[in-house]
């Protein structure tokens, strides 16, 4: 069943049931970085799985262009897609950007086709015409959902519209025996004036912050919970990394979970914090692959090189449990951590 997306908040209920141990849960499946002109198999391993939402998390294609008409023509390639067809027609679907959608590799708000870029996001995407989503700059969103007796909140974050130009990095060469040798593109900022999510989107977050929820999924195209690594990341705004962590907890926003992708691996990041661990959990290749993943003194699973989709598993209970699992082209699970959702609230 299609989710109508529009301005109100939604509201459904999730319910898979697993037999063997005779309890509800509710499934959510992820993944970013897909070339439009691969087959793009990955979707229907997607559905063999059954999931009750795929969240799109940036690099939907790779457009890369400043003519709309080539970035319409690339979506067109994607929404024919036999497999992506298939995912269409079986799972809803609900999406944000990351740079190769939004316009270029590693752009920001600089990108002078920023809403041209999105008008073609969201019809592709079809999103209602009456959607808040289409009232402001950029293209962050929320959505509400039941699972059970609790309510999951999704929070879609928009890092291009309003980021500020990255900080070059010194481009040395960086070698570690289990990573190869890779360039330090970027530096984190010491200019606190500098922003990633831009005000108005600090304000709207804090909002939804403060809404009622007992889980809260934050996704966000770039990851949030690694060590800085001289790539794209939160980790080049620590001021803007440590606005998150606080605003959480001067919320007191209990469930936090955070989604991202970008990397072209898969990787679970753990960030501990004054209350609770904020976990990341990173699904990046449904189509693209690197020969390495970077050094990450927070990652506590992964990295999981070949091509895969990220399958978070919530059980209706009075704790639920939290399951984050990898599962790749071969329908192998290639990473599976649990914890409970006692484990994230305060």
């Amino acid at each position: 069943m299609r989710i109508l997306l529009g301005f109100i908040i939604l509201l459904f209920a999730c319910h898979s049931y697993d037999a063997k141990n005779a309890i509800e849960t509710t499934k959510i499946a992820f993944g970013s970085c897909g070339w439009e002109e691969h087959p793009l198999p990955i979707f229907d391993n997607i559905v063999s799985h059954d999931p009750d939402l795929f969240i799109f998390l940036g690099d939907n294609i790779y457009g890369d262009t400043k003519e709309m008409d080539t970035l319409r023509a690339k979506y067109q390639k994607l929404g024919n897609k036999p497999s992506y067809i298939n995912l269409k027609n079986n799972v809803p679907i609900i999406a944000t950007w990351d740079d190769h959608d939004y316009g270029w590799n590693d752009v920001g708000k600089e990108y002078e086709y920023k809403e041209e870029s999105k008008d073609i996001f969201l019809d592709f995407f079809e999103e209602p015409l009456n959607s808040s989503r289409r009232g402001h700059p950029g293209i962050y969103h929320s959505y509400n959902y039941s699972i059970g007796e609790k309510i999951l909140q999704v929070i879609l974050l928009d890092g291009r519209t309003f980021r500020d130009p990255l900080e070059k990095g010194r481009g040395e060469m960086k070698d570690n025996w289990r990573y190869n040798f890779y360039r330090q593109d970027y530096s984190p900022t010491t200019d606190t004036t500098k922003t990633l999510l831009g005000e108005e989107q600090w304000i709207w977050l804090e909002e939804k912050l403060k809404e009622k929820a007992d889980l809260r999924i934050i996704g966000t195209g770039t990851q949030f919970g690694i060590e800085y690594n001289g790539y794209e990341a939160w980790a080049n705004f620590p001021h803007e990394q440590d606005r998150m962590i606080q605003l959480i907890q001067s919320t007191q926003a209990s469930g936090v979970l955070f989604i991202s992708g970008d990397v072209h691996y898969s990787e679970i990041s753990k960030l501990t914090t004054d209350y609770y661990p904020l976990y990341d959990f990173t699904s990046s290749g449904l189509s693209s692959t690197w020969s390495f993943a970077t050094p990450n003194k927070n990652r506590i699973e992964g990295p999981i090189m070949d091509n895969h989709f990220g399958l978070i598993t919530i059980t209706h209970e009075d704790d639920p449990s939290i399951i984050m699992e990898t599962w790749d082209l071969n329908d192998n699970q290639r990473i599976e951590y649990s914890l409970k959702l006692s484990d994230i609230e305060f």
